[in-house]
């Protein structure tokens, strides 16, 4: 009974659908149409575990073949920091990078030479960093993925009304037709993101992952929950958006790797531009525009409607973060002459 009451009040119709709509008016739609529905999702989950399971299949047998014919090896790390109790501890549960006082302080205990200890953390810090073979494998996948589902994305909408004119993302709603295209779309995406989530507590460890992390739940949570009250044909243009750029800097990243400078700095010129112009003009003129005043207009707001655009304006928000850390690599590339593109490890 309590599991009914919660589950009664997690789907309340108040707060999922517009006013003087009901879950039972989308329940049982004509013979031949179909709406979404919330248990759709739970395929995205065995889909996550699949592209996981092709990610390794490819890195191994496509993208490690790859990196070889570009002479990129794994590398073994030439000094290896002595086995030592105390500063691994240290190491793993107070700081990677201690300071002065700390340094003093286990120099004393140990009754090492101060520049030792720093030597012992170096070597230790060196460890855990991944070769570039890895980092190549991991990007030529991600490029690969994000490449694949924009020209998908971009061929799909370029066949609907609404990726012309944002109006359609509300006209009928909320009885507005799942049709293949679109459910493979977002259940791919989905997918993939579920996957990202799973996998970034084992990938290349980043000094972002905090963001990234609150990018994955966001994008999660917004896919999830577009879908549940069909808000899809909005949300297919967020996801079409956010793909523009990805493929790029995934690309830029396998030209470092492979020592290929120019190539890498025209990519990420390339990457950069596309980045602002995706995500700083038609996101926000175009997509926050239609969610925020087109649909106001159309279908009026409720509370789900509140939470979306909410979720909409974190992703906004993060862009702006990410538009900082972009044009920070940008102004240090003009004063060195080439780009440090493993300074931007963020996967959008």
């Amino acid at each position: 009974l309590s599991e009914e009451r919660a589950g009664a009040w997690f789907w309340n119709e108040r707060f999922w659908l517009p006013h003087n709509v009901t879950w039972a008016d989308l329940a049982d739609p004509a013979p031949g149409v179909e709406y979404p529905k919330a248990s759709h999702l739970l395929s995205a989950l065995p889909l996550a575990l699949g592209i996981f399971a092709v990610r390794i299949l490819f890195e191994r047998f496509i993208a490690r073949p790859c990196a070889f014919l570009l002479h990129i090896h794994a590398t073994s790390v030439h000094w290896r920091a002595t086995p030592n109790p105390v500063l691994e501890k240290v190491f793993t549960s107070i700081t990677k990078c201690p300071d002065w006082r700390h340094l003093d302080g286990l120099s004393k205990q140990l009754d090492w030479d101060v520049r030792k200890v720093q030597q012992w953390f170096r070597h230790r810090r060196n460890q855990d960093k991944p070769s570039v073979l890895t980092k190549f494998c991991e990007s030529m996948w991600r490029s690969t993925f994000y490449l694949c589902i924009f020209t998908y994305g971009i061929r799909f909408l370029w066949q609907c009304p609404w990726m012309w004119d944002t109006h359609h993302c509300w006209y009928n709603y909320p009885y507005q037709v799942l049709t293949p295209g679109l459910y493979h779309y977002y259940v791919t995406e989905l997918g993939f993101y579920w996957s990202l989530m799973f996998s970034q507590f084992t990938d290349i460890k980043r000094k972002d992952f905090p963001i990234m992390f609150i990018h994955h739940l966001a994008t999660v949570s917004l896919i999830s929950f577009s879908y549940a009250n069909n808000m899809l044909r909005v949300g297919s243009l967020v996801m079409c958006v956010h793909d523009a750029s990805d493929f790029i800097l995934e690309a830029a990243k396998l030209a470092n790797y492979a020592k290929y400078q120019r190539l890498c700095d025209f990519l990420f010129v390339l990457f950069a531009v596309v980045f602002f112009i995706t995500r700083l003009v038609i996101y926000p003129l175009r997509i926050l525009n239609t969610t925020l005043f087109e649909s106001w207009e159309i279908i009026g707001p409720y509370p789900s409607w509140w939470l979306f655009n909410s979720l909409l304006l974190v992703l906004q928000v993060l862009h702006v973060i990410w538009s900082y850390l972009i044009a920070g690599i940008a102004y240090k590339a003009l004063v060195r002459g080439k780009v440090n593109i493993d300074r931007l490890d963020v996967d959008r």
